[in-house]
């Protein structure tokens, strides 16, 4: 994690740019990949082709000769889709929200493969792609912070892929998610979801959902404000806010979890902190789990308590996050209740009004 997060703020600094050592050495960026993997096939080629042709192959029928040829052949296409594969995996770690508990590895390779200040050929780092006699191609980034080096099969790749698994995992936008379950769950106003999704500035939550005395008025609590100053704040039903949220909270959760490794992104960046939106915001880096962080190579797949603990963590960073703005001192709906009034005689009212209502 460490590495990570050294890796990201030394390519987000400008303090490169002050470095008259970098600023004098002739940085070497050519790696030449292609040209290096393919330059030794050349004569290989000819070869072939000149033995299947004089029919000087190690067997009559040129069987072997032909299916070297044809892996010769459909080479470049691989190598261009390995690549570009490879490319598209790397970039995951320059995402602002990119779980920086996934192989540090990545992001070094991203540096290298894209140029970053510090990871040239000069200061000793190199990719070379190799290309197998089974038409499989390995690619392999070594250098100073490639401890081992990094070694990547197409073949392996590719069967991750196209297994829905990601080599190098992106976080959940779990923000976004969050603001779209808000508009299911069913506890504003219909007039307040708004044709995009969103919800209206002014949304309220459903009348149905705020607590009320025995003669139907709004049952309030009162703060203070100052000043021996009072006001009344709406209450809300909290347990029947739970019930109607749970639902959507498992379905929600339940499609995390049907891709293991972004539900791991997602706690080690969101979820297992709790911190609030505003809190990651302020962050250099978004919130990560540190020491509660869970690892892809040793809690994977996840175990039933860590799967339960993360919907009781989702669903404490909704109600903290989204939710919780639309419960907190808000003021009544019926104007006469909403003025500002003596705090000790509105409290020894409230106090006798129990005691009316409750014949004690």
């Amino acid at each position: 994690m460490l590495k990570n997060l050294i890796i990201k703020q030394f390519n987000s600094s400008n303090a490169i740019a002050y470095n008259r050592e970098f600023l004098r050495q002739n940085s070497d960026y050519e790696f030449k990949i292609l040209e290096k993997a393919y330059q030794p096939t050349v004569k290989i080629y000819s070869q072939l082709k000149m033995s299947i042709k004089n029919n000087t192959c190690t067997e009559p029928n040129c069987l072997a000769e032909k299916e070297m040829l044809k892996n010769l052949e459909k080479a470049p296409s691989i190598s261009i889709d390995f690549l570009e594969n490879i490319i598209s995996e790397l970039a995951v770690t320059e995402e602002s929200n990119y779980d920086v508990n996934n192989d540090y590895r990545y992001a070094v390779a991203n540096s290298v493969i894209t140029a970053k200040p510090g990871f040239s050929m000069t200061d000793g780092y190199s990719i070379n792609l190799t290309l197998n006699s089974d038409a499989s191609q390995n690619i392999l980034f070594e250098g100073p912070m490639f401890d081992p080096p990094l070694l990547i099969s197409n073949t392996a790749l590719n069967s991750l892929l196209s297994s829905n698994t990601s080599l190098v995992v992106s976080t959940p936008d779990i923000n976004k998610d969050m603001l779209e379950l808000l508009t299911k769950i069913g506890i504003f106003n219909p007039k307040d979801v708004l044709e995009d999704g969103t919800l209206s500035a002014g949304a309220m939550i459903k009348d149905e959902f705020i607590l009320k005395n025995p003669d139907g008025s709004y049952d309030y609590e009162i703060i203070d404000i100052g000043n021996g100053k009072g006001r009344n704040i709406l209450r809300f039903d909290l347990d029947k806010i739970e019930r109607k949220v749970d639902p959507f909270i498992n379905a929600e959760v339940s499609g995390l979890l049907s891709s293991e490794q972004d539900a791991i992104a997602a706690w080690n960046v969101y979820i297992a902190q709790a911190t609030s939106e505003e809190e990651d915001d302020q962050m250099a880096q978004d919130a990560n789990a540190g020491s509660k962080a869970w690892s892809y190579e040793k809690d994977l797949p996840l175990s039933q308590d860590n799967k339960i603990l993360f919907e009781n963590k989702y669903k404490i960073y909704f109600m903290k996050n989204y939710l919780k703005q639309f419960i907190t001192n808000k003021f009544p709906i019926v104007k006469e209740d909403a003025a500002v009034f003596d705090l000790a005689e509105a409290k020894k009212a409230k106090a006798q009004k129990f005691i009316d209502d409750n014949n004690l």
